[in-house]
């Protein structure tokens, strides 16, 4: 009997847990996930966006518009940010990141600080936005590839019946 042929590439893979990542999110509108991946592909962090540890998910906006203090965007960490905090303590220098939306400028900037040298993204849907337009700025400034997910599969579905295993 010969090997399967039909298994998912590293960057399906990776980009799937970074999608399955985001699933943990209880942002009603955007759910991103990110997958920290070493240089021997073997997975050092991942994260969602959320709120900071020791901040309810009850107790804080989730809204889009409005006065700013009442929306998510001062308080919810994104899903790279997390990544990098959540990682297992090593030194993130040479590793890739996966993430389900291009980068904001913030977490460009901790992206680069980590050490971080490639970003791969499934989106990029706010590409014409200046803190998109400056994460890439500084990406390229500072030797930070980047590029979109390249996918022969749309879609995986995951089943938790026992008897599908």
């Amino acid at each position: 009997m010969a090997k399967r042929t039909d298994y998912i590439s590293w960057d399906e893979y990776f980009m799937g847990v970074a999608l399955l990542s985001g699933r943990r999110s209880k942002d009603p509108s955007t759910q991103v996930g990110a997958c920290i991946v070493n240089k021997q592909n073997k997975i050092v962090g991942a994260g969602y966006n959320g709120l900071p540890i020791g901040c309810s998910d009850d107790d804080f906006p989730w809204g889009k518009q409005g006065d700013f203090l009442q929306t998510k965007y001062p308080y919810v960490c994104h899903a790279e940010l997390n990544a990098i905090l959540n990682n297992i303590g090593m030194d993130l220098t040479g590793c890739r990141i996966y993430t389900a939306l291009f980068p904001c400028n913030e977490c460009a900037k901790a992206i680069i600080q980590s050490g971080i040298k490639e970003v791969v993204f499934l989106s990029d849907k706010y590409a014409g936005n200046d803190s998109f337009v400056a994460s890439k700025h500084m990406f390229d400034t500072a030797g930070v590839s980047y590029r979109k997910v390249n996918t022969q599969v749309k879609k995986i579905e995951l089943s938790f019946d026992e008897g599908d295993v």
